[in-house]
This record gives structure tokens, C-alpha cells and sequence, in this order.
């Protein structure tokens, strides 16, 4: 075997006397999904990023999650030095593979943002079921979310991070009562509840996944120069101590690409590979209408293109309606040393076709580090007979990379300047608040002007009593002046008290005729 390709697929590995020959993964069935199995230190990991390494250079861009931080290796080549190059060496030998030691194309991507690119959604496209998952909500709570969701979309109010989220369930509950007549009871318990989650998954971390930029699944789906697909890697070994938010992550970006991507039959090589590693902690505890989603998801997602392969340590971890989509299958070793566990090793191997050259249960317990029991779709979508493989040896460095060679290669992916700085624009915490502000200003006016009419009446009613209204205090005169102003008051009254008799009336009417005469 010359390459990791074959004419039509991705070769896996093969093995000498009592092995498989070649095993290939046929392109054409790389979106049909698959498992990777087997206990820790059993070569789960190498058998993912040969995948990996495969599928990238066949032109497919690819998603996994680096949950110990070997993966990063990826980025660069091998080593043909030290013992690992040897034992490696020796593999490629026996199972006819030329060995040759290359770099592939990768782009780091950190939730945290301390190793990769800061990866982000917004509140609004996780949704309300994935979020109530990720809260671990009851299902008053739930719907509580459901409503606060409902109100943002009809009123326009944008939820991208956790303080839109936090002003919106203070806004639905300050509006309980008119809310409630139209969506149901709104408990201050339930509101409350949410927010004190919301607290928990942000003193997680989780406060920093949801944002602007959001992350664009074209971004994630390029291919390199030379027509490999790029390997997007998560780094998750932190976010492992957030396992809910880690699965929770990964179920919302197989719901985008789900979502986003347009319907293409069966294609020629798959669109995208999605891997989902530690895939237990997906359905730890998940309740029915999350399992509903996934297998649903699982079920339809190929017809866009997308595999997905899962990653654990038992295939008992995943619920047989899902398992039972997953045609391409390696299995690395099972270790039974319980009752529970040979059970399970039982289960394991009814899973497979049967091979009547060997009994499948004892090969997967005796299977060593390095090799698998695999399984692939052959022609028409028909799974394989089971066979036991020799894993091939990795292309890229087996291992992390330093510090320093993971900031070259961040630095070099060119998408540090549309999502390393986050941006804060106008949304529902703003807008919330401006409507607050603008309440509180026309609650004053209206205060105001009601105490400008109670004034004005009160006026009012005192006229109509006929209340005095005190004059203002005089300065005190000399009292030649109160005398003189005595004088002329007694006169004025004394004419006037005149004019108003007959006498004074014919006086008048003597006067003006008089004067009229003198013309």
C-alpha cells in the first residue's frame, strides 16, 4: 500500500498471517457515520487521528475534539527518530505500507480562548431545548425558557449573550401577570431558578461561548491550498471539567451544521466528518426529547453530507437506535473483568457481522494496543465481515505540540482577526434597558403634571370660597405722607358719595355745559 488512500477509500490497516488483508473506509459510505471503541490505552486515539489524517487528504474537512491534547500533533510531521519511529516502522512493514512522515493543514479552536480561537454562538441559536439541557432545567423551568424566548422573537429583542438572557427572564418576570394570560403561569420560582443557573454555567466558564462574532461553519469547512481539508481541532481538555457544556457544545454545532447545510443525496466523498469523542457524556442522563433530537439528526444528517463518528469506551454507551446507523465500526480492546463487563463484551461483539475464521467476542478481548476489529460498508451500503486489522501508523507527530508551535500555528490561520476580539452590539439587555429609562422618564412626567392639576385645582377651590388672598406688606411712610394720603382718600370718597346723589349728578351735567358754551 503506497498512501493512505486507495482507489476508493481511506486505508485503515491491515495485518500479516491470521489477519485482515487491506481494510478500507470506501468514501463513498464516510457519511453512513461509525464508531471508534475500545478501552483506555488501546489505541482509540491513533485510530482517530489516522481518520483524521485520511479524510483530510482526500479533500473533507473535519471537526474533532482534542480532549487530552495529543491531537495537536496533527499539525505537524512525525518523527523518523526514537522508539515510537521504530515500532511504527515495523507495523508499516507488515502490513505493506510506505511510511512517510507529513504535516497536515490545521486550525485550533478554544471556547476558552487560551488555545485556539475563541469559538461562540449566540443564545438565540443554541435554543431553548439545548439550553435547558445545558442548565439542567425542570420542566416548568423549560417552559419558563420557552416563553422568555418566544417574547424576545416577537418583540424583537435579540438574545446573543448572558446578560440578554438575564434581561429578558427579568423582563417576563416583572410581567408575570399579563404574560401569564397569554402563555401560562410564570412563576418568580422558576425565573429565579434560571437565573441561578445561568450563574453556575458562568462561574464555569460558559459565560464566554455565547457572543459575537458568532462562529461560521464555513469557516470550519475550508480546504488548504493544496486541496486538503482543513482539521479543525477543539481543545476540550479544560472543557471536560464542564462534561454538560462539552456535550452540549458539540450537539449545537451537529444541529448547525444539520440546519445550514442544503440536501446532496450521496456524494462521491462526504462534506464533512464530524468526531465526537468521549460521546458518553452526550447521553449521560439525557432526557427523551434530547435522544429524539440526536438520532433524529443522526438519521438525516448524512443526506447532507456529514459523518459522524463517535468515540467511547463502550458501544453500550450509545442507545441502540443510534448505534444501529453506525455502519463503519473499529473496535479496539475490551477489557472484561466483571460480570457487567462481560456482558457487555458479549453485546459488543453481536454487533458484527460474524467471521468464521475467528470468534469476535475472544478477538476483542485479545486484540493488543495498536490493533482493532474493524468492520466498514462495502459495496450497496452492506456491512463488512468483521476482521482483525493492524491500525496503520500516523502520518503527523504522535503527541501535543509545545506552546510555541501552537501559536504559530494559530497565528498562521488567518482567522484571528474576525474572532480573537469579541463585539458587543445593540441587543435585548440595551434595549430592555431603554425601554426602562424611557418608562422611568414618562412615569416622572406624568407625576409632574399631576401635581401641576392638583395645584391648579386646589387654586381653583379657593377662589370659589372667596379666600383672601394676603397682599404683600408695605414699607411704613412719614407721617406727613399717611396724613396727605388721608386727606385725598376722605375727598375721593366725599366727590364720589356726591356724584352719585341728584345734586351731585346736576353739578356734573353744570360743568360740562358750561364748558361746551366757553367753544
Amino acid at each position: 500500500m503506497s498512501g493512505m488512500l486507495t482507489e476508493k477509500g481511506v486505508f485503515v490497516g491491515g495485518g500479516g498471517e491470521g489477519y485482515a488483508d487491506a481494510q478500507e473506509l470506501l468514501l463513498k459510505y464516510g457519511n453512513r457515520h461509525g464508531l471508534i471503541a475500545g478501552a483506555t490505552g488501546t489505541g482509540k486515539t491513533v485510530t482517530l487521528q489516522i481518520l483524521a489524517e485520511a479524510f483530510s487528504a482526500a479533500g473533507v474537512p473535519v471537526f474533532m475534539a482534542d480532549v487530552k491534547g495529543d491531537l495537536s500533533g496533527l499539525a505537524l510531521p512525525g518523527s523518523a527518530e526514537g522508539k515510537m519511529h521504530d515500532s511504527f516502522a515495523t507495523r508499516a512493514a507488515t502490513i505493506g505500507y510506505d511510511l512517510a512522515y507529513d504535516a497536515f493543514p490545521v486550525t485550533f479552536w478554544d471556547m476558552f480562548a487560551e488555545q485556539g480561537h475563541p469559538v461562540r454562538t449566540t443564545i438565540s441559536e443554541m435554543g431553548p431545548l439545548l439550553l435547558a439541557r445545558l442548565l439542567d432545567l425542570s420542566e416548568a423551568q423549560e417552559g419558563v425558557l420557552n416563553i422568555a424566548f418566544h417574547i424576545a422573537d416577537e418583540q424583537g429583542l435579540p438574545l446573543l449573550d448572558m446578560k440578554d438572557l438575564r434581561a429578558m427572564l427579568v423582563h417576563v418576570g416583572q410581567n408575570a401577570a399579563e404574560i401569564g394570560l397569554s402563555y401560562g403561569n410564570v412563576s418568580a420560582a422558576s425565573v429565579g431558578a434560571i437565573q441561578r443557573q445561568l450563574l453556575v454555567l458562568e462561574t464555569q466558564g460558559g459565560g464566554q461561548f455565547f457572543g459575537e462574532p458568532a462562529l461560521e461553519l464555513a469557516d470550519m469547512m475550508r480546504t488548504a491550498p493544496d486541496g486538503r481539508g482543513q482539521i479543525n481541532i477543539l481543545a476540550a481538555d479544560k472543557l471536560m471539567s464542564s462534561p454538560r457544556l462539552y456535550a452540549t457544545f458539540l450537539l449545537w454545532l451537529l444541529s448547525e451544521l444539520f440546519e445550514e447545510l442544503p440536501e446532496v443525496g450521496d456524494p462521491d466523498k462526504p462534506r464533512f466528518v464530524f468526531f465526537f469523542d468521549e460521546a458518553h457524556l452526550l447521553f449521560d442522563d439525557a432526557p427523551k426529547a434530547l435522544l429524539d433530537k440526536v438520532e433524529q439528526v443522526a438519521r438525516l444528517i448524512r443526506s447532507k453530507g456529514v459523518g459522524i463518528y463517535f468515540i467511547t469506551q463502550n458501544p453500550a454507551d450509545v442507545p441502540d437506535d443510534i448505534l444501529g446507523q453506525l455502519g463503519n465500526r473499529v473496535q479496539h480492546a475490551l477489557r472484561a473483568f466483571t460480570a457487567k463487563d462481560q456482558k457487555d463484551l458479549a453485546r459488543a461483539a453481536q454487533n458484527y457481522r460474524a467471521n468464521p475464521r475467528f470468534d469476535t467476542e475472544g478477538a476483542i478481548k485479545e486484540v493488543g494496543t495498536g490493533e482493532a476489529v474493524t468492520s466498514f460498508l462495502e459495496a450497496k451500503g452492506v456491512p463488512g465481515m468483521v476482521e482483525r486489522t493492524l491500525v496503520r501508523p500516523p502520518q503527523s507527530r504522535l503527541g501535543p505540540l509545545s506552546v510555541e508551535e501552537r501559536r504559530a500555528v494559530i497565528q498562521s490561520s488567518g482567522l484571528g482577526l474576525k474572532y480573537d476580539k469579541a463585539v458587543d452590539r445593540d441587543s435585548a439587555q440595551e434595549m430592555l434597558a431603554r425601554r426602562a429609562e424611557a418608562a422611568a422618564q414618562e412615569a416622572a412626567a406624568a407625576e409632574s403634571r399631576a401635581a401641576q392639576q392638583e395645584d391648579a385645582a386646589r387654586e381653583f377651590q379657593r377662589a370659589r370660597r372667596f379666600e383672601p388672598i394676603k397682599a404683600e406688606k408695605t414699607p411704613r411712610r412719614s407721617g406727613s405722607s399717611r396724613r396727605s394720603d388721608t386727606m385725598l382718600e376722605t375727598f375721593g370718597k366725599s366727590l364720589a358719595r356726591q356724584l352719585g346723589t341728584r345734586s351731585g349728578q346736576a353739578l356734573v351735567r353744570g360743568v360740562l355745559g358750561s364748558l361746551f358754551k366757553s367753544r
